[in-house]
């Protein structure tokens, strides 16, 4: 590890740069933590948006259960340095998930 302090990067807002750096190790962590929850969920409602803005008929999946809707797609979450699939489908302004299984590693 270098002992200089990284360089942001040029793209973050000043005022975000200097409240990071003024911030002790455990929030940065929280900082962390949070803000690549909210990139997956950011993501998650494009990806989302940008299905249902298709009007295409998916065939639906054998491994779908019954209370699933065909649009839902596959996300995966990391809970206690787990991997579990999880279905996703919008529900009016809501997301809705239902677990699927864990990840298997040798895929």
């Amino acid at each position: 590890m270098s002992s200089e302090p990284p360089s942001p990067p040029a793209t973050l807002a000043t005022e975000i740069v200097n409240t990071i750096d003024e911030s002790d190790p455990e929030q940065l962590r929280d900082v962390a933590s949070y803000a690549e929850a909210l990139a997956e969920h950011k993501e998650r409602e494009a990806c989302l948006e940008e299905s249902s803005d298709q009007e295409e008929v998916k065939e639906r999946p054998d491994d779908l259960s019954d209370d699933v809707p065909a649009e839902a797609t596959i996300t995966i979450k990391e809970i206690n340095d787990n991997r579990y699939y999880y279905w996703q489908w919008r529900e009016g302004e809501k997301i809705r998930s239902q677990y699927k299984g864990p990840v298997n590693p040798d895929e």
